[in-house]
């Protein structure tokens, strides 16, 4: 692994000279972890006070797409910009930085994103250093939808301040329809950073109306290709109490390309059936115009809104219309998880029938519905081995509620109504904090049940065509063997070729006892120690809430038995594999 020089303190350097090589050569290990391009030429400070510290939380990708716009926004205005991982930057490079802007996504309910909870751990503690040279800015991005809204963004605002940070800007906390508030921030914050200590821009710049990096990646969420569906293929058996389908969409002439690691966003369109039910609902047609649109209220309804999944804001309204007493007794409370298990399972219309009478009119009602979003799905195939295509594997979400067939937003829009020879719109998402090792003699341990195999099938693709020597150990599993082994020929195949060294299995219910992946670990634990102890990288890939944490406890147990150690120990062992590079997640 590649290591960051260390800088002797008699060195020759003054505190901004010194934190700025502290930040230069993290960023450097950062960049080349994360598969970013940096010029050492071009990064050589042309004067120390230039210097603007780009530090980014991210799971997905989008914070650091963003990070790296901005730094190309202030490369054009003359600053040296330095991005760095969160959790490559060590505190005492913190302490020297004077100009920091942090872009942070939020994962979960309100949690770190993975390469921001150890730079989390250290800042929070009594240890942290006082950061009174610093002037800060935050970008946090995050979803209203959840718990938590941008909290990581906000603990690190604050934090900062604590410590004697100043803001540049007032923090900014993103929804999930970013690209245009993030542009206008940046266009005002850029300048603050550049005039600190004498800096010749002190006036805001116009808002950059499309950031660099993305206007050159040509699609995206707002302009996404449509690309034609090759293959719409169910691969789960008959006997399977889930959908599983195989997806290939050609990409044409689009010039999309990909990495092994990166997801595929796919925007969907709502089911016309729920569109008309909520219009019978209101008693309008689909070609009712409503005031502030320039489009019939069905094209909307189908194409601009989320009209499945209510927005909090919509909840709260509906409580205090609708004159229900267990939904009113909960919000009154606050309680998070029963309004939880209240809403499971209900939609829009179930929550529009609570009052037994109309709540809002269309024009009104539509002011509470959220932006129609994009699906985010991990890449299950190299473009090494997929030639001009990209592969997604997607668990149909079906269900019947309330005398009604329900179903996911967007894995029902392309099972049902995208088959093949249809066209659906897509852009790809980067994520280059979840790639197949560089090292191509490296072992690989791969834990991915269910449709979490995807970006492994992935790896395994892009291990084969580059000829890779390293081991390679997949844990597999989902609920019975004959109908939710999906994928079973390839895998067997790439055994058969001595690409997949070691393949466990375990489904849950073959048995009377439940066999879950983390249990085919345990039960290999020596084997899987080993492995790591030989610079084995270990990822994880599926659901975040019980798989992924399940897992996680699974390889602490394994490597306090397996090493001999206190549970503290295994701790930092399983720390500096993150730090590393060597444990990551792709998990949601």
């Amino acid at each position: 692994m590649m290591k960051i020089p260390y800088i002797p303190q008699d060195a020759p350097f003054n505190g901004d000279q010194r934190a700025w090589l502290s930040g230069f050569l993290a960023g450097l290990h950062s960049r080349t972890a994360m598969g970013m391009e940096t010029s050492v030429a071009a990064a050589a400070p042309r004067a120390a006070a230039s210097v603007l510290n780009i530090l980014v939380g991210t799971q997905t990708g989008n914070a650091e797409a963003l990070a790296m716009d901005i730094a190309d926004a202030a490369r054009a205005q003359g600053m040296q910009p330095v991005v760095t991982a969160l959790d490559d930057v060590s505190m005492d490079s913190l302490g020297g930085m004077k100009r920091v802007i942090v872009v942070t996504s939020t994962y979960g309910e309100g949690e770190m994103p993975d390469n921001a909870e150890l730079f989390w751990e250290a800042l929070s503690a009594d240890t942290a250093p006082r950061l009174d040279d610093m002037n800060f800015a935050v970008l946090a991005l995050g979803d209203t939808g959840y718990d938590g809204f941008c909290q990581a963004g906000k603990l690190i605002d604050t934090r900062f301040e604590q410590l004697g940070g100043k803001r540049m800007k007032t923090r900014i906390d993103c929804d999930i329809d970013f690209e245009d508030a993030a542009a206008a921030w940046i266009g005002e914050t850029l300048p603050l950073a550049l005039a600190i200590d004498g800096g010749t821009a002190a006036v805001a710049t116009p808002a950059i109306a499309e950031l660099p990096a993305r206007a050159k990646q040509g699609w995206g969420r707002k302009n996404p290709y449509a690309a034609r569906v090759s293959v719409n293929r169910l691969l789960s058996g008959p006997a399977s109490s889930k959908e599983i389908r195989h997806y290939e969409f050609d990409l044409g002439e689009s010039g999309l390309d990909y990495e092994a690691g990166d997801a595929l966003g796919v925007v969907p369109l709502n089911d016309p059936k729920l569109v008309g039910a909520l219009l019978e609902r209101f008693g309008a047609s689909a070609d009712s115009e409503v005031a502030g649109f320039d489009r019939p209220i069905g094209d909307a309804l189908l194409n601009m809104f989320e009209i499945s999944t209510p927005s909090r804001e919509l909840v709260t309204e509906i409580g205090r219309r609708a004159g229900h007493d267990e939904l009113s007794h909960i919000l009154a409370n606050g309680d998070r998880e029963q309004l939880a298990a209240f809403l499971w399972g209900k939609d829009i219309l179930d929550l529009l029938d609570l009052g037994g009478k109309p709540l809002f009119d269309l024009a009104e009602f539509v002011t509470f519905l959220k932006p129609l979003q994009h699906r985010a799905y991990s890449i299950s195939s190299s473009p090494l081995v997929a030639e001009n295509s990209v592969h997604l594997t997607i668990a149909s979400v079906r269900y019947r509620a309330e005398g009604r067939e329900r179903g996911g937003v967007c894995s029902t829009y392309l099972a049902d109504r995208v088959e093949a020879g249809r066209n659906a719109g897509i852009f790809v998402s980067p994520n280059k904090a979840f790639r197949v090792p560089q090292d191509n003699d490296a072992p690989m341990i791969m834990v991915g049940p269910g449709t979490g195999i995807a970006p492994f099938r992935a790896f395994l693709q892009e291990r084969q065509a580059r000829g890779a020597k390293g081991k390679n150990w997949l844990f597999f599993g989902d609920q019975h063997r004959q109908a939710d082994f999906i994928y079973e020929n390839e895998l067997g195949d790439m055994s058969r070729d001595g690409v997949l060294t070691r393949l466990d299995l375990a489904f849950s219910r073959d048995q009377a006892e439940k066999i879950y992946v983390q249990t085919r670990m345990r039960q290999n634990g020596k084997a899987l120690y080993q492995w790591l102890e030989e610079g084995g990288h270990f990822y994880v890939c599926g659901d975040a809430t019980r798989m992924a944490k399940d897992v996680d406890e699974a390889l602490h147990r394994i490597i306090v038995d397996e090493a001999g150690i206190t549970a503290e120990a295994a701790s930092d062992y399983v720390n500096r594999l993150k730090r590393e590079k060597r444990y990551l997640r792709d998990v949601y």
